[in-house]
């Protein structure tokens, strides 16, 4: 009776660790779920809505002007932002706030991107804390699952002009 017991146990604690590693895997490389908080990326993504993220375009650097990506924050490590991405490494952004008189500029720094958020009234990005290491990036939203009147592929950027090739 032991042995029937203590054999059942290990293969649930097999199991267990085979489907975690698994899990893992998926949630690592493949993708996941996430809840977005917050009003920088409104109108496009509103406070409490739920998006996809697919994590392979990151590993294979595919991450392109225009895409929003989930990025591990550079203020607070424990913490995740959702962000547009502006400008690549080599590209000429514009640093200033929209409201500003006096518009100055920068390149973005090689493995870094630029990224702001679509309200840019409401965002505190790029702009503030500098160009963010592409290796802080976690995965790219593909598109919105709730709420379900909302559910689809993502609108373009309504700042668009700040992204455009000079």
């Amino acid at each position: 009776m032991l042995r029937n017991v203590l054999g059942k146990t290990f293969r649930f604690v097999g199991y267990t660790v085979q489907y975690g590693c698994i899990a893992h895997c998926a949630f690592e490389y493949l993708g996941g779920i996430v809840v977005c908080s917050g009003p920088s990326m409104e109108p496009t993504i509103q406070n409490s809505d739920i998006v996809f993220s697919e994590n392979l375009s990151r590993h294979f650097y595919c991450i392109r002007k225009g895409d929003i990506v989930i990025v591990k924050s550079p203020n607070d490590p424990k913490s995740s932002i959702c962000k547009r991405v502006i400008g690549l490494e080599g590209d000429k952004v514009c640093t200033s706030n929209p409201s500003d008189f006096l518009k100055s500029h920068s390149y973005v720094p090689k493995g870094h991107v630029w990224l702001e958020g679509d309200n840019l009234r409401n965002s505190t990005d790029s702009r503030c804390y500098g160009p963010v290491p592409y290796g802080l990036i976690r995965g790219r939203i593909c598109f919105k699952i709730w709420p379900l009147n909302d559910f689809g592929f993502l609108r373009a950027s309504p700042n668009g002009h700040r992204f455009l090739d000079d």
